[in-house]
């Protein structure tokens, strides 16, 4: 961590728990150097994903990658090689495949249950950016590594608005979409099945929250795809009102509503071709797996396939 404040707090932690130190780094290199560690965990902003999780792989070690996994192509491309060069085990922190309802969502949808999908859509709004909670008054020159939180990013002077809400700054984050996006659009590829969408339009801008803080993420932004496989999938977000929450997949014979992701619905309403299959509100049968870290944590000793692989990741970050 970059910044001497949490890495002390977070040894506070370790010592409290395990009643030893832990070995404290700024950067990511002295920890990949390390060679008794078998595996890491990459939570850093968004930008650096890429180039923690290439230089990790090429280290030999076991990843669990936060999302979005990625934000720009080249980058994925080259850190997606490094890691089926490694043939180490990844996984991804879209951690909704591993919840029961979204694992019996995905059984229910296959079965053709609700019928043939035209539309799936996600309205996810606030009264306020997610940002602003991440603005801190104690982050100091002389704590942060400033060059290593930059990475590739042009150097400028040092500012702790920067360092501590990266989220409501464009060059770091690109805002919700790949953020809180990335968990909607890979529960919708896990669910459908579906591959790679062939086309996506995005419009956004800063609205409401024009302010001393000058983010440049946009407070309210709209993204369509179109899936080959024959529907349109819609992600929203206003941080100008947080009315209107929902998430709904839209079928000939139903719809299936993930309002709730821990526990979805199902029912007739609104299907063309509703055939009296599917008979009031019903719950989705839940279906158990492993927790998502404990899923990560077992197949690297298994080696099998964790349930958001590299090529989850590759797939999710290719949409957002």
């Amino acid at each position: 961590d970059p910044w001497r404040i949490a890495r002390e707090e977070a040894n506070a932690t370790v010592r409290d728990w395990f009643g030893r130190d832990a070995r404290q780094c700024s950067s990511y290199r002295e920890l990949l150097a390390m060679k008794d560690v078998d595996a890491v965990m990459i939570a850093s902003p968004d930008h650096l994903h890429t180039t923690h999780l290439e230089a990790a792989a090429r280290a030999g070690k076991h990843i669990y990658v936060e999302k979005p996994m990625a934000t720009e192509m080249d980058k994925l491309v080259r850190a997606f090689d490094a890691v089926k060069a490694a043939g180490t085990v990844v996984q991804v922190g879209t951690q909704l495949r591993s919840l029961p309802g979204i694992v019996g969502a995905r059984e229910l949808l296959l079965s053709g249950k609700i019928g043939k999908i035209s539309r799936i859509e996600e309205t996810r709004n606030s009264p306020q950016p997610y940002w602003y909670g991440y603005l801190k008054d104690n982050v100091k020159k002389e704590d942060v590594d400033w060059a290593e939180f930059l990475g590739d990013r042009p150097m400028r002077p040092f500012d702790p608005e920067v360092y501590s809400a990266w989220y409501g700054h464009y060059e770091f984050s690109q805002g919700p979409v790949p953020q809180w996006g990335a968990h909607f659009i890979d529960m919708i590829h896990y669910i459908t099945g579906a591959g790679f969408p062939e086309s996506c339009v995005c419009l956004g801008g800063t609205f409401t929250w024009k302010d001393k803080h000058r983010f440049t993420a946009p407070d309210s932004v709209q993204a369509i795809w179109i899936y080959p496989e024959g529907f349109l999938l819609s992600s929203s977000n206003n941080f100008g009102n947080g009315y209107g929450n929902g998430r709904k997949v839209y079928g000939d014979k139903g719809v299936l509503k993930l309002d709730n992701w821990n526990a979805p619905t199902y029912s007739a309403e609104g299907g063309p071709r509703r055939d009296q299959s599917i008979r009031g509100q019903n719950d989705v049968v839940p279906i158990y797996r492993p927790d998502h870290f404990l899923d990560w944590l077992q197949c690297m000793r298994t080696g099998d396939t964790p349930h958001a692989p590299i090529e989850a990741g590759f797939q999710h970050s290719g949409a957002v």
